[in-house]
C-alpha cells in the first residue's frame, strides 16, 4: 500500500491528455460608409496585416452594401486597413481571439482623400490549436487500444475519465450529464447517463469533454458533460467507410464458481460490422451511419461475504452470462436553401436486446450448506426512435444567427424476469414483468449576436417528458418478491428554462458570464394500493450562473477560474417504486420522495505551451447539497438487505489535475494525467421506507483518493503506430463504505494499408487481468465486502476501409 502511494503521488507530478486539431480560426466582419454621408462604400480593400511586420494575411473587398467578411483568421493582433479610391487609408487595431467563431467588428467610417491604393499581396498561415482548458477534445481513431469496442470501453483511457459499475466519472463524480450530437436521448438517459457500453465506437467521430459547462447548457449533471458526435461527412460525391472487428473475452477463468451452479463464460465472441455512407451534391447532404453490435460478456461475477451482528455469515456468488445485440442506424439529411437558411432533419432508431442467463447461490459460513439457489433469465428489449428537424438562418452580419429545432425522441424497455427459486426443502418458479414507454419533446430557440470584442447568445428551451410503467409480478412457492410492490406509476416532467450568457475577449482578457434560469414541475403518480409509496413530485424555479474568466500572460501562459452552479435530478429510474430481483437477498428500491442535489463548483487553473508539448493545472472545489446516494438497510429478522436511493446532508470534493504532454522523438510521445482528490460526506441520518421504516445513521465519511494514466504512442513509420495505456484508482470511499485500487494495462497496434484507405487493429484490454473491484459496506447490523471479477480482459481485430 505505501509503494502504491508513493507511486500515486510521483506520478501525479505530471499529468496529461493527448489532443490533435487545426487551430480554431475566427471570421470578422464590419461595414464600410462614408464619415460624412454615412453612406455604404462599395468594393472598398480590406486587408488584415500583422501589427509586428506588417506582413498581410488576409484581404477581400466590400460588397455593394458595404459589408465585408474575412474569414478564416487565426489568433493574434492584427492591423485592419481598408481603402478605397477617393478615400483616406484607415487603419485599427483588431485583436482576435480563441472564445469566439465571429466578431463584428462594427462600422468603419472613410475620410474622402484623392490618394489611391496601390495593389496588395494576400496570405494566410494556419497554426496549431492550443489546448483549451474547459472543453477537451478526442478522436474515437486515435484511441487505439480500444478500437472495435464500446463508446464507455473507447472512454477509460482518456483524461479525466475514469469508468466504475459501468459509469463513467469526471474527476472521481458520476453525475455526468452525456449529449449526443449536443442533445440528451434516450439512447444514453436523461439526466445522467445510461447504454454507453452498447453504442459501438465505430459510428463515433469524436467525443467532448465538458467540465466546465456554461449557462447554455442543461442545468443537470455537476461532473460535466460529455458529448458524443456521430460520424458525418461533407465531402463531395459519394463516400463512406466500411469496417468488421471481432474479438474474444474472458479467455481464462480468474475465479472459479461456487459448487452446482451453471458454468460461466469464457472465450466470449464479440463482432461489430459499420457503414458510414455520405452523399453531397449542390445544396443536399445526406448521410447514413449504421451500426451492430453483438456480444457475450461475462457481465458480473460477484463473491459476497455478508457477516451480521447475530453472528450469521452468508456467502454468495452472483454470475451473470450477458447476451447482447445492439443495432444503431442514423440517417439524415442537410439542405442549403440558400446562403441564409439552412435546414436539416435526421432520425435515429436503436435496438437493445439483453439475454442474461444468472446463477446466485448462498451458503453458510463453512459452504457446507447451500440455503437457496436463485437461477434467472433476463429477456429485455430496449427500442429507442428519435426525429430531430432543426432550421438555421444567417443575417447579413457574418455570425448573426438564429436557430430553432424540435427533437422528438420515443423509448420502450421490455423487461421480463423468469427465476427458479431452489430451497433445500422446494422449488418455486417466480417471474415479473416490467413494460416503460417514454416520450420527450425538447423545444429551442437560440440567437447568437456577434460583437466587436466577443458575442451575445440567448435563447429558450422547453421540455415535456414522459414514462408510464407497469410491472406485474408472479410469485411462485416461498417467493422472496413482494408481489403487492407492483402495479403501475408514471413520471411526469415538464421544463422550460431560458438563458443568456455574454463573451467577452481582449489581448490579455477572456471573460464568459452567464445565467439560465430553470422552472421544473415534476409528478409521480403511483398506484394507490402501492403498500409503501404514495403519489409524490416537487417543483422548483433557480437560477444556474456560470463565471469563466481568464488572464493571458503571454500567447504561451495563462490563468483562469470557472464558476458554476448546478443541479441532479433523481432519473425516472431512481425514483421508481418496483424493486429489482436480479439480486435475490440485495435488493434495489427507488424512492419517489428523492429530491435533486444543488452543487457549487469552483475552479482556477494554468496552462503554459511549450516546444512540441504543454502542461496545465487545475485546482477544483466541489460542494453538494442533498447528496443522491443508495442507502442499505435490513428488516429485523431477515437477512435481506434493501438498498434504496437517499438524500443524505452535505458533500464535497477538493482536488488538482495536473496535465503534461510531450513529443520526445518523431515516433514517440506521451502523456500524463493525474488527479488527486479528497472525498468527504458529512454525518446524516435517513429512514428508508421499503419494505418497512428503517433508520440509518451514517457518521463522516473521509478519504484521499485520485487517479493516473499514462498513454504511450508510437509511430514505428509512416503506416504503422502502436498504443501502451496504463491506469491507476486509488482506494475511494462509496455510500457506506469504500472500494478498494485497481489497476490496468492496455496495447494496441494499427496500421495504415491500401495507400491509405484501407486500416487494420488488433488490440487487448487488462492484459495482466488486474482490474478487479473490490468494496467494503458497513450497514446497521451487518456488513460486506465483494469481489467482482467480471470480464475485463478482451482481445480485438479488425479491418476498415474508405472510398
Amino acid at each position: 500500500m505505501k509503494s502504491k502511494t508513493l507511486l500515486l503521488f510521483s506520478f501525479l507530478l505530471i499529468a496529461v491528455m493527448q489532443l490533435s486539431a487545426q487551430k480554431k480560426t475566427v471570421i470578422l466582419s464590419g461595414i464600410i460608409t462614408d464619415s460624412k454621408s454615412k453612406v455604404a462604400i462599395p468594393y472598398a480593400n480590406v486587408v488584415l496585416k500583422s501589427s509586428k511586420d506588417s506582413k498581410i494575411f488576409f484581404g477581400t473587398v466590400s460588397g455593394e452594401d458595404g459589408r465585408f467578411t474575412i474569414t478564416g483568421v487565426n489568433s493574434g493582433n492584427f492591423t485592419l486597413e481598408v481603402t478605397s479610391i477617393g478615400f483616406k487609408i484607415k487603419s485599427k487595431s483588431v485583436f482576435v481571439g480563441s472564445l469566439s467563431d465571429y466578431l463584428d467588428l462594427g462600422t468603419v467610417e472613410l475620410e474622402e482623400d484623392i490618394n489611391t491604393l496601390s495593389e496588395v499581396m494576400v496570405s494566410s498561415n494556419m497554426q496549431k490549436n492550443p489546448v483549451t482548458m474547459d472543453k477537451k477534445v478526442f478522436a474515437v481513431a486515435d484511441n487505439i487500444t480500444q478500437s472495435g469496442g464500446s463508446v464507455l470501453q473507447s472512454m477509460q483511457s482518456l483524461p479525466g475519465v475514469t469508468v466504475q459499475n459501468g459509469k463513467v466519472q469526471l474527476r472521481g463524480n458520476d453525475k455526468v450529464t452525456i449529449l449526443i450530437d449536443g442533445k440528451q436521448t434516450a439512447l444514453t438517459g436523461f439526466g445522467n447517463q445510461s447504454g454507453l457500453d452498447n453504442i459501438p465506437a465505430s459510428a463515433i467521430e469524436k467525443i467532448e469533454i465538458i467540465n466546465n459547462p456554461s449557462s447554455k447548457y442543461d442545468a443537470n449533471g455537476n461532473a460535466g458533460i460529455i458529448n458524443i458526435i456521430y460520424k458525418k461527412n461533407k465531402q463531395d460525391g459519394l463516400n463512406g467507410k466500411i469496417g468488421i472487428s471481432s474479438g474474444y473475452g474472458a479467455l481464462w477463468e480468474r475465479k472459479a464458481n461456487l459448487p452446482t451452479i451453471r458454468d460461466q463464460y469464457h472465450m466470449t465472441p464479440k463482432i461489430n460490422p459499420s457503414l458510414s455512407l455520405n452523399y453531397r451534391k449542390n445544396k443536399v447532404n445526406t448521410y447514413l451511419q449504421a451500426d451492430y453490435l453483438y456480444t457475450e460478456t461475462l457481465n458480473k461475477n460477484e463473491f459476497v461475504t455478508r457477516t451480521y451482528d447475530d453472528g450469521t455469515i452468508i456467502n454468495q456468488q452472483t454470475k451473470r452470462n450477458r447476451d447482447t445485440h445492439f443495432t444503431t442506424i442514423k440517417t439524415g439529411i442537410d439542405w442549403n436553401y440558400n446562403d441564409k437558411n439552412t435546414f436539416s432533419f435526421s432520425g435515429l432508431f436503436g435496438s437493445e436486446k439483453i439475454i442474461d442467463h444468472g446463477d446466485e447461490p448462498f451458503f453458510n459460513q463453512d459452504y457446507s450448506q447451500r440455503l437457496r439457489l436463485w437461477q434467472f433469465l433476463e429477456d429485455e428489449l430496449k427500442t429507442t426512435v428519435m426525429a430531430s428537424a432543426s432550421y438555421q438562418h444567417k443575417f447579413r452580419q457574418a455570425g448573426r444567427k438564429l436557430n430553432a429545432g424540435i427533437n422528438y425522441t420515443y423509448h420502450q424497455e421490455d423487461e421480463k424476469y423468469f427465476f427458479d427459486n431452489i430451497l433445500p426443502a422446494s422449488t418455486g418458479q417466480d417471474a415479473f414483468k416490467l413494460l416503460s414507454d417514454e416520450k420527450v419533446i425538447d423545444l429551442n430557440l437560440d440567437y447568437v449576436q456577434p460583437l466587436k470584442y466577443g458575442r451575445f447568445e440567448t435563447g429558450i428551451k422547453f421540455r415535456n417528458r414522459e414514462i408510464p410503467t407497469n410491472m406485474q409480478f408472479f410469485p411462485g412457492e416461498n417467493s422472496p418478491i413482494d408481489a403487492n410492490a407492483g402495479g403501475w406509476a408514471t413520471y411526469k416532467e415538464l421544463i422550460p428554462a431560458i438563458y443568456g450568457n455574454y463573451i467577452y475577449e481582449t489581448e490579455r482578457i477572456e471573460a464568459e458570464l452567464g445565467l439560465r434560469y430553470e422552472y421544473v414541475q415534476l409528478k409521480y403518480e403511483v398506484n394507490p394500493n402501492h403498500p409503501t409509496y404514495k403519489s409524490n413530485g416537487y417543483n422548483y424555479t433557480e437560477p444556474f450562473p456560470s463565471v469563466k474568466l481568464a488572464y493571458k500572460i503571454d500567447d504561451k501562459n495563462k490563468f483562469t477560474a470557472f464558476y458554476n452552479r448546478r443541479v441532479d435530478r433523481p432519473n425516472e429510474v431512481d425514483i421508481r417504486i418496483f424493486p429489482k430481483y436480479d439480486d435475490a437477498e440485495i435488493i434495489k428500491v427507488g424512492n419517489p420522495a428523492l429530491r435533486p442535489q444543488y452543487t457549487s463548483a469552483f475552479e482556477v487553473g494554468y496552462k503554459t505551451d511549450f516546444k512540441k508539448g504543454y502542461f496545465l493545472g487545475s485546482l477544483y472545489y466541489r460542494v453538494v447539497n442533498g447528496t443522491i446516494t443508495r442507502i442499505a438497510t435490513t428488516v429485523p429478522g431477515s437477512p435481506i438487505i434493501y438498498n434504496v436511493f437517499q438524500n443524505a446532508m452535505e458533500s464535497s470534493s477538493f482536488g488538482i489535475e495536473l496535465v503534461f504532454a510531450k513529443e520526445i522523438t518523431p515516433w514517440y510521445s506521451f502523456n500524463l494525467n493525474g488527479n488527486l482528490y479528497k472525498n468527504t460526506i458529512d454525518a446524516f441520518t435517513v429512514t428508508n421506507l421499503y419494505p418497512v421504516p428503517s433508520i440509518y445513521s451514517g457518521s463522516l465519511q473521509e478519504i484521499t483518493s485520485g487517479n493516473v494514466k499514462w498513454n504511450n504512442t508510437f509511430q514505428f513509420n509512416k503506416t504503422l503506430s502502436g498504443q501502451v495505456s496504463m491506469v491507476y484508482l486509488a482506494p475511494d470511499i462509496i455510500p457506506q463504505g469504500k472500494i478498494d485500487s485497481r489497476f490496468s494495462t492496455d496495447l494496441g497496434v494499427k496500421k495504415s494499408v491500401q495507400k491509405g484507405k484501407g486500416e487494420v487493429f488488433i488490440n487487448a484490454t487488462d492484459i495482466f487481468n488486474t482490474l478487479v473491484i473490490k468494496k467494503e459496506i458497513q450497514g446497521e447490523g451487518f456488513r460486506y465486502t465483494s469481489k467482482d471479477y467480471y470480464e475485463t480482459q478482451v482481445v480485438r481485430f479488425g479491418y476498415s476501409y474508405k472510398f
